[in-house]
């Protein structure tokens, strides 16, 4: 039951995914490992033509992140949105890509600024020497906001009680808070709900006249930025309007005061959305927002790679990994991928997702283990130490990470942030 390579030109239908600013759940973040110096960037030594090493220790496989890629994206995003600034997204370890070195890569892409799920990401970046401005918006009790104002992390508050919290925070930090409210203009996620926001305006006023804050921006998410023509988004841009209007009529407004609403699809395709700045997240590692409508120019920076860890023949009638779902045919020569779902390669590839190896496309064989995965690869020549390519740019025939996210119905973002922290980020 083998299965027929797929020519390398072939390419899925691709569907639309959505461009999340917001939260990334806890539980599915892993903390990501890179294989940099001091700056982020990839040690000298560690070159395509020769193993990765994490700790000293050769690694059997590894993420190349194209640094260029990410400049030239986030380029490319400040000039489809003229006059806004552009804030990297950089949560997540950069959607899984290395943040710091990410971080870095999108200041000198053209970013005004940063953005982070959580603060101690933003606090990660503020100890790596990164002092461009940061926010943060995902902010639980406990949360050392002590810490974040007095590192100059811009904050983001949709309930009065957090603005509270914040105001104190900055007593005892010494320093005035900058402050972003979020109005839910219709994600129904965070932020005041319309019916609250005057509220949220009165108490940031009350806590700005004492000095405890600035407010510093307003913002609110889209929920269908990723399908041009839904009429939510022209729902949430006339509520955030209404917002915006309210605000400024209660005395929260001026040219330091940034209105942004706009993500990776919005900045893309929704001119009307774009405001003071734009919140780009999986486009700055060049991955499409809106897949149906193409790349957008958009240039993918993750390739993961891995090298064979055993070739060797088996007769027809082989049954493969766990479950046996996959049995050989013919005789043939199988080899050893060593990763598995332990590092990101969803257990769902079984028997659907494709590699490179040898030049041509191969199916995953059987089941995806912990640790490992097989390929088949008929009578080609296949040796111990060969180079897999799981998904990259698509520039050499190899699949990306858009296409394997179709083959197992998911987005690209979870592509790529799944990555394990067995898996060293060499950036290039």
């Amino acid at each position: 039951m083998s299965f027929p390579t797929t020519p390398a030109g072939a390419r899925a239908d691709l569907s639309a995914v959505r461009d999340d600013a917001g939260a990334t759940p806890a539980e599915a973040r892993a903390d990501l490992s890179a294989v940099r110096d001091d700056a982020g960037t990839a040690p000298a030594g560690a070159r395509a033509d020769r193993p990765a090493t994490l700790d000293g220790v050769t690694t059997p496989a590894e993420a190349r992140v194209d640094l260029s890629a990410i400049r030239d994206n986030v380029a490319l995003l400040a000039g489809r949105a003229p006059g806004a600034d552009v804030m990297a997204v950089v949560k997540a370890d950069g959607y899984g890509h290395g943040m710091v070195a990410c971080a870095r890569a999108a200041l000198e892409g053209g970013a005004a600024r940063l953005g982070t799920a959580y603060i101690r990401e933003a606090l990660e970046l503020r100890d790596a020497g990164v002092t461009a401005p940061v926010m943060s918006w995902i902010i639980p009790p406990g949360e050392p906001l002590d810490e974040a104002v007095g590192r100059d992390v811009e904050l983001s508050a949709g309930a009065p009680g957090l603005v509270d919290r914040i105001a104190e925070a900055a007593v005892r930090a010494g320093r005035t808070a900058r402050l972003h409210l979020k109005i839910d203009t219709g994600l129904s996620r965070g932020g005041a709900a319309f019916g609250d926001w005057p509220a949220l305006l009165d108490r940031a006023l009350a806590r700005q006249s004492e000095g405890t804050i600035e407010v510093a921006g307003i913002w609110s998410h889209l929920a269908c930025a990723d399908e041009p023509g839904h009429p939510s988004v022209a729902s949430q841009l006339a509520v955030f309007d209404d917002a915006l209007a309210m605000a400024e009529k209660a005395g929260v407004a001026g040219s330091h005061v940034v209105r942004h609403i706009a993500n990776s699809a919005a900045t893309l395709t929704l001119p009307r959305a774009r405001y003071d700045m734009v919140r780009p997240g999986i486009a700055v590692y060049g991955l499409s927002p809106v897949p149906a409508l193409g790349d957008f120019g958009l240039r993918p920076a993750m390739t993961l790679t891995a090298r064979i860890a055993l070739a060797k023949r088996v007769p027809a009638g082989s049954g493969v990994s766990y479950g046996h779902l996959y049995v050989t045919d013919r005789e043939t020569t199988l080899g050893l991928v060593p990763l598995g779902y332990a590092d990101g390669v969803l257990r769902y590839a079984t028997n659907r997702a494709e590699v490179m190896a040898g030049g041509r496309r191969r199916r995953i064989a059987g089941r995806v283990c912990m640790d490992q995965f097989m390929i088949d690869v008929g009578d080609d020549p296949l040796a111990e130490g060969d180079e897999v390519i799981l998904f990259g740019d698509g520039s050499h025939g190899e699949p990306t990470a858009q296409e394997w996210a179709d083959s197992l119905g998911t987005i690209s973002y979870e592509i790529v942030t799944r990555i394990g922290s067995r898996v060293p980020r060499v950036h290039r």
